[in-house]
């Protein structure tokens, strides 16, 4: 299995406090990695892992689904509490599904969901099924970033099989919400081009903790790890995370 150029999982140690990065939808850890760099330059240990299907060629995706990248994760977050005391968890979109349902089920000390789905922009949606029964993939818009290729590596597609299963995942989410009991910060964007920004109100009303906040950025679109707030994001992840211990 060849895995793309800066697809790497990867482990930078550091203190005590853990963090647990999980890319998003068709990307790869590419995305996570000036986060990762910038939390570990703070002191947190950070585990980025790749989503099984993910990083290597879009068939392989094609025979995943949302359970497979559940189990990486909680693979990933077993690991990083053998490694460390504290563990929290940081998804950008569908990693950030993934670290609501691991805050819901699992002792996560702090979860960062970013640019999570909960509505989608796409209009063509309802007719998915229909899609499917003609087609494998469906090529992505790829948005331009001022930023070095090597941190915006995945697919140029979408497998249809998949994307049902992503929908499966948001309606899993949708539930568990009430379970997550773990401080929560939501970062979204208000310009979001994937999706609707009324995602990240549907999560905040909906969590069971009463210790979350929902931040807004202003300029970013999707993929706010390598956009241009970035250094926002990192900012404003390391200041929740950088916390006393939540739970004893």
């Amino acid at each position: 299995m060849r895995i793309m150029p800066g697809a790497d999982p990867f482990l930078l140690k550091g203190g005590s406090n853990g963090v647990l990065l999980i890319h998003g939808f068709t990307g790869t850890p590419a995305e996570m990695r000036l986060l990762g760099e910038s939390l570990h330059q703070r002191g947190f240990t950070v585990l980025a892992i790749r989503l099984p299907g993910h990083g290597t060629c879009v068939e392989d995706m094609e025979s995943t689904t949302w359970r497979h990248w559940y189990g990486a994760a909680v693979d990933g977050f077993t690991l990083l509490g053998g490694l460390c005391p504290r563990v929290n968890v940081v998804g950008l979109s569908m990693g950030g599904l993934l670290s609501l349902k691991l805050a819901a089920e699992y002792s996560v000390d702090r979860v960062a969901a970013l640019s999570t789905p909960i509505f989608l922009t796409a209009k063509r949606l309802p007719l998915l099924p229909l899609y499917r029964a003609f087609h494998r993939f469906i090529p992505k818009k790829r948005r331009d970033y001022d930023i070095d290729p090597q941190y915006y590596v995945g697919y140029d597609c979408t497998p249809l099989d998949c994307l049902s299963s992503l929908l499966e995942l948001i309606r899993s989410v949708q539930s568990d919400l009430p379970l997550v009991q773990s401080p929560t910060l939501l970062i979204h964007s208000r310009h979001e081009h994937t999706v609707r920004p009324e995602s990240a109100s549907y999560i905040l009303d909906h969590l069971g903790t009463s210790d979350k906040e929902l931040f807004w950025l202003k300029k970013s679109g999707h993929v706010i790890t390598i956009d241009i707030e970035r250094q926002i994001v990192f900012d404003k992840v390391a200041e929740f995370l950088d916390h006393p211990l939540t739970k004893e």
